[in-house]
């Protein structure tokens, strides 16, 4: 921490990476009200509202989604240095893009706290109310994460929730506890 930082005012970047329906979205969420609860600023960013306001026009090609992980990196990044918890929800599938965000928000002194929420296929297709699995799963949709296209899983986030296997609120407990620990918030 910086002479005169105090964990109230601490901003770090909360990154949620999994496939689709794996949960980040309702985990950060979840999160997002349970720090504000607690008098922090936090903002989440969405993959699906970044690709709407951030990076609209952008495909789902690899170097597309590089750039769109690129943005969300970068818009994280200011908003931790400015004492802000930026919670990211976005699949950010590849581990090489995931690593230069991270080194750049090592490189300015902004902790960065990877999360993988972790669910598998079975499940996330079992849960899949839109049928996006099982069409890409019949090769029906081209460039889908984790079926048709390359997920690859951290290899050692700071933190790994089974969202297929725990519920919201053990999954939100795990992590709280985590930032506790190392004090980037308040223990409760």
């Amino acid at each position: 921490m910086a002479a005169g930082e105090s964990i109230d005012h601490r901003g770090f970047t909360l990154w949620l990476t999994g496939l689709s329906g794996a949960g980040k979205s309702t985990l950060s969420s979840a999160l997002a009200q349970a720090l504000r609860a607690d008098g922090r600023l936090v903002e989440v960013l969405d993959g699906d509202e970044v690709r709407t306001n951030l990076s609209r026009g952008l495909g789902f090609s690899k170097e597309d989604r590089d750039i769109n992980v690129e943005r969300i990196g970068f818009v994280a990044r200011l908003l931790a240095r400015n004492g802000v918890i930026a919670m990211t929800a976005a699949i950010s599938p590849y581990r090489d893009v995931r690593a230069n965000v991270r080194k750049k928000h090592a490189d300015e002194g902004v902790p960065f706290i990877e999360v993988f929420a972790n669910a598998s296929i079975e499940a996330l297709t079992r849960r899949d109310v839109k049928g996006l699995y099982k069409q890409a799963l019949a090769g029906d949709i081209a460039n889908f994460s984790g079926v048709t296209d390359p997920y690859e899983a951290p290899e050692s986030p700071e933190i790994e929730v089974h969202t297929d296997a725990e519920t919201v609120d053990c999954s939100v407990e795990r992590i709280l506890k985590y930032l506790a620990n190392r004090g980037y918030i308040k223990s409760n």
